[in-house]
């Protein structure tokens, strides 16, 4: 056999062409899959944009939704309550300006005398008739043969006096007489000018008191000599305050002496004045009990806190004065400064849908001095945001520690924008188009 006859083609002998052939097929199928996604997606949008275009332009012109903050304010603060050393007769009070209430006060509120703290009603209801402008001394008073004679009657009835002057004193000068030496003579005097008698200015007392609560005060002279001059422990703190609130008041009471012409030397009755923080007010003695209507300054960071207080029915004033030293010095500890908030502290944080997100913070640092175990508590009042930048104000954050409020601004630190046209197409839904002016 001729072993020239043709063989049989190899398997492989066209190979390159069938794989060239197989992935430009595969090549035509992906572009196919393509163009179909494309041509769906350009079908999609053409679908938005065209038609009605209902879809389209509520999801470009929906409003921007209101993202609510999540708040995160501190935990309320409190401290352990104050334990205060009360005296162990008769009654008190005790309580700060600016401080609501009292700090401390006895359960008896039975009226008991009040002496000479009378003196303080006297005074303030003379200069509310004839007030004292600020840095001068009032009107002249003319001293006459009567006053000395309202000097000798007070005398002969064991009472405090001051010395008469043959001339004049100013008002200022009279009180300084009538309250420092607590002379009951001058308390008398001063009624008789300034309101032609000594029931003149009682029944003045009586309508200056109603007028302004102090229902359970009791006035029958002038200088409280008389017994019948009664009141409590919290009617008398009122009273403290209000000859505070008075400048020419408040600088008489605080002085130790004083030099009145005609009169000498006239000295404080009030021992306590300059320890424990005292700088006033006014004593009050019975033949059966001391009392002491006191005012007292001290320092509580950078601020003053000052307490008023009473305390009625010791049986001297050595022991008043020691039961007053041991009564504030236990309360003056329970007065403290909470660091409430800090500058630049986070109280809340807002996110939108499209990833934007912003927080509030404090725009400076705030602080509180309270008593005792008053809480102290941070309400935040921040506002819902749509698109913000950075600083703007968003709302406060209140600070409540008693009757005392304390405002502090937030403001953003971030920026929200508008998401753009690309994600309000691309997130159906993600804007509420109910609420687009197109719908």
């Amino acid at each position: 056999m001729s072993r020239s006859a043709t063989m049989p083609p190899s398997p492989h002998a066209d190979a390159p062409d069938l794989v060239q052939a197989r992935r430009a097929a595969a090549r035509r199928k992906m572009y196919r899959r393509r163009r179909t996604v494309v041509f769906g997606m350009l079908l999609v949008v053409v679908a938005l944009l065209g038609g009605t275009g209902i879809y389209s332009a509520n999801a470009l012109n929906a409003p921007i939704p209101e993202a609510a903050p999540t708040a995160t304010a501190p935990a309320p603060v409190a401290a352990a309550p104050q334990p205060v050393v009360a005296p162990g007769f008769g009654t008190f009070a005790i309580s700060a300006v600016g401080y609501p209430g009292t700090l401390a006060q006895s359960p008896d509120p039975t009226p008991l005398p009040s002496a000479s703290i009378t003196k303080i009603i006297t005074s303030l209801v003379i200069l509310d008739a004839h007030p004292i402008p600020a840095g001068e001394e009032g009107p002249a008073i003319a001293y006459t043969n009567a006053d000395v004679d309202i000097y000798w009657d007070m005398v002969a009835q064991n009472g405090s006096v001051s010395p008469v002057p043959a001339g004049s004193l100013t008002l200022k000068q009279s009180l300084e007489a009538m309250l420092l030496p607590s002379g009951n003579n001058y308390a008398i005097s001063l009624a008789n000018w300034a309101f032609g008698s000594e029931q003149g200015l009682v029944d003045a007392a009586r309508a200056w008191l109603d007028a302004r609560g102090l229902v359970h005060t009791n006035i029958a002279d002038a200088s409280g000599l008389s017994l019948e001059n009664t009141s409590i422990p919290t009617d008398l703190v009122q009273l403290g305050m209000l000859a505070l609130d008075n400048p020419v008041l408040a600088e008489v009471v605080a002085m130790q002496t004083a030099e009145i012409p005609g009169v000498g030397t006239v000295r404080n009755t009030n021992k306590m004045l300059g320890t424990h923080g005292v700088d006033g007010i006014k004593t009050g003695s019975t033949d059966d009990a001391a009392n002491l209507l006191f005012s007292a300054d001290f320092a509580v960071g950078s601020s003053t806190i000052t307490l008023v207080g009473v305390v009625l029915g010791a049986p001297d004033h050595d022991v008043l004065d020691q039961a007053i030293g041991a009564l504030i010095d236990s309360v003056v500890p329970g007065f403290h400064e909470v660091p409430a908030l800090g500058a630049g502290q986070e109280l809340a944080s807002y996110a939108q849908p499209w990833g934007d997100t912003a927080v509030a913070r404090t725009t400076q640092a705030a602080s509180v001095i309270v008593w005792s175990d008053t809480p102290v508590t941070v309400e935040v009042q921040a506002e819902p945001i749509t698109l913000v930048e950075d600083g703007d104000d968003v709302g406060v954050a209140v600070v409540h520690a008693g009757d005392q409020a304390i405002t502090v601004p937030l403001e953003i630190d971030g920026t929200v924008e508008d998401p753009g046209a690309w994600w309000r197409l691309t997130n159906p839904g993600g804007l509420d188009p109910a609420e687009s002016p197109a719908a």
